[in-house]
């Protein structure tokens, strides 16, 4: 009988610690706090066992170059405005007017900007969701557009192509990154969970690239990387990254979740494709090589000719 006993303890004290109630990222799981971690997300919402999910690893030699993906349009993405910046518990976000829009870039109509969000690892670690041929950058932006014609989100979730997402990686520069001191300076502000402020003035242009440099991307169909996991999402991701200092990465891990911990690992680990197809951009890159190609006919065939 006292065989019995002691499995029976430790099978007790495993489904304790195995997670209960809301969902959590891994970082946040100890046995004081029972929630669950991604890996268990079902059981906050079935969808997040779907087939389709996001995020997901890109491997490059694998994608399929898409004549369809032209260069986007970037519609009032100049635009200032003051936003509120809010620790929502599980990361930072930002409110957008929706005047800002994108079309082009092969979707199937214009989607107008709704807020905008960030996902980090541990001061300046690895953290961003998706990741390229394996690699993980420090964070990732996403901004995240509905339907022009959708007054909200939910609704807009309802339609399998309602949202488009841009994802823009992260990677650490030797100097800090002026353009992005109004939400740095204010993550002072929102360190609790529900903390909020207003931003000094901003516009979405200058939180990415230059437009020129945003002509090599790829593209898939999968969900929201949060619960409820919605698989209503046309993702697209940007290669060139946005750079900014250790310092400025750091400063999102001072931010706190909910039981007081420190905000870091806020991504979700990559999904599998169950057989999507990955595609990319014809691209700056692509251009830049037949320029090349170009140049050297051109040199081989000056060099042919007779004197």
């Amino acid at each position: 009988m006292q065989q019995l006993i002691l499995p029976a303890v430790l099978a007790s004290f495993w489904t304790i610690c195995t997670g209960a109630g809301d969902w959590c990222y891994q970082s946040q799981f100890t046995c004081d706090n029972e929630c669950n971690v991604p890996d268990k997300w079902n059981h906050a919402n079935s969808n997040c066992a779907g087939k389709h999910q996001s995020p997901i690893n890109v491997v490059t030699r694998k994608t399929l170059k898409d004549e369809r993906l032209t260069n986007f349009q970037f519609d009032n993405y100049q635009q200032i405005f003051r936003g509120t910046i809010k620790n929502n518990g599980h990361s930072v976000q930002v409110g957008v007017p929706h005047l800002s829009t994108i079309s082009g870039g092969g979707l199937p109509t214009s989607y107008k900007a709704v807020q905008f969000h960030l996902h980090w690892g541990n001061n300046g670690g690895p953290g961003s969701e998706h990741t390229i041929d394996g690699e993980q950058y420090p964070m990732e932006l996403h901004i995240v557009h509905m339907k022009h014609h959708y007054t909200d989100l939910t609704t807009a979730l309802s339609d399998p192509e309602g949202v488009a997402v841009l994802g823009f990686f992260y990677e650490r520069s030797n100097s800090g990154n002026r353009k992005y001191d109004p939400i740095i300076n204010a993550l002072q502000s929102i360190k609790t969970t529900n903390g909020n402020t207003s931003l000094l003035p901003i516009s979405l242009a200058q939180l990415i690239p230059s437009e020129q440099n945003l002509t090599t991307y790829y593209r898939y169909k999968g969900s929201l990387t949060t619960p409820g996991c919605t698989e209503a999402v046309i993702w697209t991701l940007f290669e060139n990254p946005i750079p900014l200092s250790i310092d400025q990465l750091k400063a999102f891990s001072e931010l706190k979740f909910n039981d007081g911990k420190p905000m870091v690992g806020t991504f979700r680990p990559v999904q599998p494709l169950n057989g999507r197809q990955v595609s990319r951009s014809v691209g700056a890159v692509i251009l830049a090589s037949s320029a090349l190609l170009v140049a050297t006919i051109a040199t081989a065939l000056g060099l042919s000719q007779p004197n």
